[in-house]
């Protein structure tokens, strides 16, 4: 096991008792260029930790170091008491990457069976068929699979060794409105039984509804932990929403207003001084209809904390994956 270096950033008695994976003092290099640095991290049992970040910001180089696929330049990292990529913390270690391909010529049934046989404990085969929604489909080949269903094979492959740390890399793209709701619940369930979950999404409704702790990674440097009211709270602007005809670019002359969006008929608003605004609002344009005042959600907070222009915040239905 490697020697422990003292982190502010670690979590404090008595949660330590539930930390199963540690990363003190992370750097990781690529060409000159820095990809992680000065990372510190705790991964507890009993938790979903969502490490949230634009495209390059290190998520994917952090995943493939824990799971021992790249070496990292300096510092130490523990998985299970041994080091990342060993036989100890790869039997107790389960992950869903957002790249795979499958074999073709098996079976759903077969791609688990095969799975299991990895494994000295493996989950009950019906149970992967239940977390992963795919007990109706069990006999029908991968290569028939729509990209959402492939998705639920990789999640069913992913907990095929009844994993106590499980990484979940952009696990729901592609899935329909049910499967998303499907693949969630199974999260839930596999957290309550004691397992460490580390997800990376770009779609934050999923990290706000799934996470108990998120970790914001910013040119590979961890620039903000909490949860997600923690990270809502860091801004102080509230959302204003409701129905008019009208084009946006007419209500963000109102004043206080940092933004605005539409969508259809919905304009959204974003304010440093609600009162000031609704006042405008309603005094200049008494139609609107369906009005709103909401905090500002995750994505709003994602965006602030990344130094992203206000006006490129999306209201909760154009929300991407």
């Amino acid at each position: 096991m490697h020697a422990q270096t003292t982190s502010p950033l670690f979590l404090p008695e008595p949660v330590l008792n539930n930390v199963i994976a540690r990363v003190c003092n992370l750097h990781k290099s690529f060409a000159g260029k820095m990809a992680l640095q000065k990372l510190n991290l705790n991964i507890q049992a009993n938790q979903v930790l969502a490490v949230l970040g634009a495209n390059g910001a290190g998520k994917t180089t952090l995943i493939n170091i824990l799971l021992g696929r790249l070496q990292a330049d300096r510092g130490d990292i523990s998985i299970f008491g041994d080091k990342a990529g060993s036989l100890t913390a790869k039997r107790q270690t389960g992950c869903m990457l957002q790249v795979a391909n499958l074999p073709e010529t098996l079976k759903i049934k077969e791609h688990i069976r095969l799975f299991q046989s990895y494994y000295p404990n493996p989950m009950d085969y019906q149970q992967v068929l239940e977390y992963s929604g795919l007990s109706d489909m069990q006999n029908r080949y991968s290569r028939k699979l729509s990209g959402g269903e492939k998705q639920r094979l990789l999640f069913a492959l992913s907990i095929c060794g009844n994993p106590k740390l499980l990484f979940l890399d952009e696990p729901s793209v592609g899935m329909d409105v049910a499967a998303r709701q499907g693949l969630w619940q199974a999260i839930r369930d596999l957290k309550a039984q004691g397992t460490a979950i580390v997800l990376t999404t770009h779609y934050l409704q999923e990290a706000e509804s799934l996470a108990d702790h998120i970790v914001l990674l910013k040119d590979g440097e961890l620039i903000k932990q909490g949860n997600s009211d923690e990270f809502k709270a860091s801004v102080s602007a509230k959302i204003i929403r409701f129905c008019s005809p009208l084009s946006s670019p007419l209500f963000a002359q109102l004043p206080a207003v940092l933004s605005s969006s539409q969508s259809g008929k919905y304009v959204t608003l974003q304010t440093s001084d609600t009162n000031q605004s609704l006042l405008a609002l309603l005094t200049q344009f008494p139609d609107v209809e369906d009005l709103s005042v909401n905090g500002a959600g995750l994505e709003e907070a994602f965006l602030h904390l990344n130094s992203a222009t206000l006006g490129n915040v999306l209201p909760n239905n154009e929300r991407r994956t």
